[in-house]
């Protein structure tokens, strides 16, 4: 990426990366070109950016013509909600639904039988004190993928790319779920980034969820998958009905989200709000709070008191300061 990236050009980039509709890949990849630092340096990323949004304006348009014709719909959204989303792909019968059913209230459909999961699906996934966005998917195969999967995959903080351990087929599924991803321009990776030679590229962190482990046989699966189709993603071994291994996943969920918990009081009160913190990514502010309580207070915000592990309590601070996890905040305007 050329130097000099200004702080909005990041957050459209980043917005951009979980965009799942074309009017907001639009109005990021706007945002992008505009406050992209115009010379040589750049003069391609310029380039790129405008035949991008000359494709995200047509497909603007055909997907808003398309909402019309059914009346209004335009395509599944799913709001995000909580501290992160986290998008589950694999292949047929990996036991995708039955982890969401044991971690979260949600009741999908589980059936020892491919293709129960035929839309995708939220769910909230409680964790010490905040809750996960989980996303159900239909499954993935070489002849079937639904264009929203890959929305979602692509605007995902995290994939969990579930593989079967109970079944033979395990492995050549779970090629075939990278073959077709392949195809397109969103992968997964270790890491989540857009491509700096191509911005339509993108890459999603993911995590690789060896399933059903209980199963007979599941063991020598394991070993096979590491000798034929050895993944780069950090692999966790689990069980979504016995619960083998999930404590696990889930710690590992939240520290890759990379939030801190913030919780916050009015001047008036004298404890905060232990129930419902608000989460940001690490290295977020104390503006970064103002703005998800509402624009005003963030407009006006001015300083605030902070009790935490990194200053005295109830030590004054300006918008600028860093926020820590478990940091609780007096906003002042």
């Amino acid at each position: 990426m050329p130097a000099n990236l200004t702080l909005q050009y990041l957050k459209a980039e980043a917005a951009y990366r979980q965009a799942t509709a074309p009017d907001e890949e639009l109005q990021c990849l706007q945002t992008m070109l505009r406050e992209l630092p115009k010379h040589k340096g750049t003069d391609k990323l310029q380039a790129e950016l405008k035949q991008k949004i000359s494709r995200a304006k047509k497909q603007a348009e055909q997907s808003a013509q398309q909402g019309k014709g059914k009346g209004g719909g335009g395509g599944l959204r799913i709001p995000r909600q909580g501290a992160g989303r986290v998008v589950l792909i694999g292949g047929p019968n990996t036991g995708k639904s039955q982890l969401v059913a044991s971690v979260t209230r949600a009741t999908p459909e589980v059936a020892p039988y491919p293709y129960t999961t035929r839309e995708p699906g939220p769910a909230m996934m409680p964790h010490e004190d905040i809750a996960i966005q989980l996303v159900d998917t239909p499954p993935i195969t070489a002849d079937f993928f639904e264009p929203v999967v890959q929305a979602l995959i692509r605007g995902a903080d995290l994939t969990l790319l579930f593989i079967d351990l109970a079944s033979d087929e395990g492995i050549d599924d779970t090629q075939a779920v990278l073959d077709k991803l392949a195809t397109t321009k969103t992968r997964l990776a270790t890491a989540s980034y857009l491509d700096e030679n191509d911005i339509g590229l993108t890459f999603t962190k993911t995590f690789a969820v060896a399933n059903k482990i209980d199963a007979d046989g599941a063991a020598d699966r394991l070993q096979l998958l590491h000798e034929f189709l050895p993944l780069d993603f950090r692999e966790f071994v689990i069980s979504s009905t016995t619960l083998t291994g999930v404590d696990n996943l889930k710690a590992a969920i939240f520290e890759s989200l990379d939030v801190v918990r913030i919780y916050t009081k009015l001047p008036s009160q004298k404890e905060p709000d232990y129930d419902k913190p608000f989460t940001i990514r690490r290295g977020g502010t104390l503006l970064d709070i103002a703005e998800l309580i509402h624009k005003d207070m963030a407009r006006n915000l001015k300083t605030a008191r902070v009790w935490g592990s990194e200053v005295h309590d109830g030590t004054t601070v300006k918008t600028d300061y860093i926020l820590h996890d478990k940091d609780v905040v007096e906003l002042h305007v």
